[in-house]
């Protein structure tokens, strides 16, 4: 395996999103960790703003700012009830997107995504061969690593500060036999392409190349088929492949997802609507969803 060259330093890591969305996802993060806790009990904003050090308005202006939510709106957003308003019809949303096919390309929540997949003789071979072209980069949930081949975006992951140097290790051993080349000018592009609404646009889709097992491709097609605002359950993805009993390897592919975020696997759900599992951490699930949640529209309401 190639050696894994050091991350850049933290005051290289800045791309044209600013490093303000990182150091809300902080202060986020803080309330998140908070609100996942306690949400029963329905934490008042002032308590909130307290344990971050800052004046309730001001703590409310950095939450809208960061996903276009209030706290308190925010934190029905991560209730159980809504989840299970995210799960409704979730089996018919599959359906209806099998029955146009998975060749070309999908929608995610706005993002146009244009994909293929490795050939299973690459898969086989470990990578070697392949030059992946890696950077970090501030987005609205930390750092994220992105991983570049010549066809495209290959592999996204998150990692808290501090925590670089083994999300780039965790990545890599997917492909041990590549070569991995820092190069964060040629990550950057994608970092804004992805986390910029404004960015996406159809005319210019973003290009991702699945690199797994012919099941994990196709476990990871599906889930670029659930819409923004929608989620979907391991069993019900299992049914969609036409293997109705395969509920825990769809889990484990979906486990396997090397490219967060944009192949949504943060929009699968247990059966009853619980947040469970997560590779990048639950609090960063929950931010995610409550993210889209801000920009899809209003707060669904509970069911």
């Amino acid at each position: 395996m190639n050696p894994v060259p050091s991350p850049l330093p933290a005051e290289a890591l800045a791309i044209s999103l600013g490093e303000e969305a990182e150091k809300d996802y902080q202060v986020v993060r803080q309330t998140l960790e908070r609100i996942t806790m306690s949400w029963r009990e329905q934490p008042k904003l002032e308590d909130l703003a307290r344990e971050t050090g800052l004046q309730p308005i001001q703590l409310q202006r950095v939450f809208s700012r960061w996903c276009g939510l209030t706290p308190k709106q925010f934190l029905q957003a991560i209730t159980l009830d809504h989840a299970k308003a995210l799960l409704r019809d979730a089996a018919s949303v599959l359906d209806a997107s099998y029955e146009v096919g998975l060749s070309g390309s999908g929608r995610l929540h706005d993002l146009f995504v244009s994909h293929e997949a490795m050939t299973p003789g690459a898969y086989r071979n470990r990578g070697a061969g392949l030059t992946i072209s890696y950077g970090f980069h501030p987005c609205p949930f930390g750092q994220v690593l992105l991983m570049v081949t010549d066809k495209g975006l290959a592999g996204l992951a998150f990692a808290d500060p501090g925590e670089e140097v083994s999300a780039l290790e965790d990545m890599s051993r997917r492909w041990p036999a590549a070569k991995f080349e820092e190069n964060s000018k040629l990550t950057a592009p994608y970092a804004s392409r992805i986390f910029d609404p404004a960015e996406w646009q159809d005319e210019t889709p973003l290009n991702v190349v699945l690199i797994g097992t012919d099941f994990e491709i196709r476990v990871w097609q599906t889930l670029l088929k659930i819409p923004m605002g929608k989620a979907t359950t391991y069993s019900d993805i299992a049914r969609t492949l036409g293997k109705p009993s395969a509920s825990r390897a769809v889990g484990t592919a979906v486990g396997r997802n090397p490219i967060s975020f944009v192949v949504p696997c943060h929009r699968v759900l247990g059966r009853n609507g619980t947040l469970c599992g997560y590779h990048w951490g639950l609090t960063r699930k929950r931010a995610i969803l409550g993210w889209e949640s801000g920009l899809s529209g209003p707060v669904l309401e509970a069911v």
